[in-house]
C-alpha cells in the first residue's frame, strides 16, 4: 500500500473537510465502534515515566489470539488514547494480530491529577521511559510504534533516542508529524481561524482543570487563559521549563532539516500536501537515512485521510500495513531458528 492507493471520494478532495471530519463526533463514534467490535479487552495502567511522573494508558488485546507483536500508540496534541485515530488504528492493528497500549502523555485523557506540573512538548524524556516500562509489563516482541501529529514528532525522537535507551524498535510509523514548531505556529496563525481555536480552546480547558487541581502551584488568573496561543505559549515556556525564549523551546523539539538523519530504527512517515496546520515545504528538505521512507499524498488535510462517507480512513490501514510488514520477518526468524 502507497499514496497511490488513495483516491478518497471527489467530495473528500478538499483539505479542511478532511480535517474538520477527521476531529467530528461522528468519526470518534466510528472509531468507538470500530474498536469494540474487534472484541478485545482493554485495561488501563499506569506508567512509570520516571523521575516520579506517572503517565496512563490503555492496553489492548483479543483473548485467545497469540500476539504477533505490541504496538505502542501516540495522540497529537489534546488528543488521548481514546481520539477516534487512535481507536480506528488501535483495531487495525488487532486485526492483524498485535496487542496494543495507547498511551496518554500528561495532561492528555483523564490524566490532569497524575502530575503536579504542566505538560510541554518538549518532556520526550518521560515518554521515552514509559516507552520501556511498556516494553517491560507486555514483552510482546517485536515492538512498533506509531504517532500523528505531535504524537508523531514525539515518536521519531523516541526512535532516535531507542538505540541509548536499550529499546529495541521494528519500525515506527508517523501521521502528518510536526517538524518545525515555529513554522507551525505560524501556520496556524496565517491559516483558517478555525484550526487555532479548535487547540486554543482544547488547552485552555486543560489549564483551567489542573489549576483546579492543584491551585496553590498553578495560581494563574482567567487573563492567563484568555491570552491567544503564541502569548499563551511563551507564558508557559518562561515560568513551566528552563527554555527561556520561545525561539529555544520550539527548536529543543523540532525534527526538520537534518536532525533524523542519524535515525537507527527504520521509520515511514505519511504526510499531506494540503495539510492546513502543518508546511508540506518542510518535508521536502528533511534528510533522511536509507531506512526511512516518506510518502505525500495529494489530498487527507491534517491526519484526515479520509476516504468515503463512512469515514473509513486510509492512514490507519497505511500505518497498520506498515508497521505489519517490518514486524514479519523478525516473527518469522524465531521459528526458522
Amino acid at each position: 500500500m502507497t499514496v497511490a492507493d488513495y483516491r478518497p471520494s471527489p467530495w473528500l478532495r478538499n483539505a479542511h473537510v478532511q480535517s474538520l471530519l477527521g476531529t467530528s463526533a461522528l468519526r470518534s463514534l466510528h472509531g468507538e465502534r470500530a474498536l469494540r467490535a474487534c472484541g478485545a479487552v482493554d485495561t488501563v495502567h499506569l506508567i512509570d515515566g520516571g523521575d516520579g511522573v506517572r503517565l496512563q494508558g490503555v492496553h489492548s488485546a483479543i483473548p485467545g489470539v497469540p500476539a504477533r507483536g505490541l504496538a505502542l500508540l501516540l495522540h497529537g496534541w489534546e488528543g488521548s488514547a481514546d481520539s477516534s485515530y487512535m481507536r480506528l488504528t488501535a483495531a487495525q492493528l488487532l486485526h492483524r494480530g498485535f496487542e496494543v497500549f495507547r498511551l496518554n502523555f500528561r495532561d492528555h485523557g483523564d490524566t490532569h491529577h497524575l502530575n503536579e506540573g504542566l505538560f510541554h512538548s518538549n518532556r520526550i524524556d518521560e515518554v521515552v521511559r514509559a516507552a520501556c516500562d511498556v516494553a517491560r509489563r507486555f514483552a510482546r516482541r517485536p515492538l512498533v510504534v506509531a504517532g500523528h501529529s505531535l504524537g508523531g514528532n514525539f515518536a521519531l525522537r523516541l526512535a532516535l533516542r531507542a538505540p541509548a535507551a536499550g529499546l529495541d524498535i521494528a519500525h515506527v510509523a508517523a501521521v502528518c508529524p510536526v517538524l518545525d514548531p515555529a513554522r507551525t505556529m505560524e501556520a496556524m496563525e496565517q491559516g483558517m481561524r478555525v484550526y487555532m481555536w479548535y487547540f486554543e480552546r482544547k488547552w485552555r480547558s486543560s489549564l483551567a482543570r489542573k489549576r483546579a487541581l492543584f491551585p496553590q502551584l498553578h495560581a494563574f488568573d482567567s487573563q492567563v487563559l484568555s491570552l491567544r496561543m503564541r502569548p499563551l505559549t511563551q507564558w508557559l515556556v518562561e515560568r513551566h521549563t528552563d527554555f527561556g525564549t520561545l525561539d529555544n523551546y520550539f527548536d529543543g523539539y523540532s525534527i526538520a532539516g537534518n536532525r533524523l538523519a542519524g535515525l537507527q530504527v527504520p521509520v515511514s512517515i505519511l504526510m499531506a500536501t494540503d495539510d492546513p496546520v502543518i508546511p508540506v515545504e518542510d518535508f521536502h528538505h528533511l534528510q533522511l537515512p536509507p531506512t526511512a521512507r516518506l510518502e505525500i499524498a495529494p489530498w487527507g488535510g491534517h491526519c484526515g485521510f479520509l476516504e468515503n462517507a463512512r469515514l473509513d480512513g486510509f492512514a490507519e490501514r497505511w500505518v497498520a500495513e506498515r508497521l505489519a510488514t517490518a514486524a514479519q520477518p523478525l516473527q518469522a526468524a524465531p521459528a526458522a531458528a
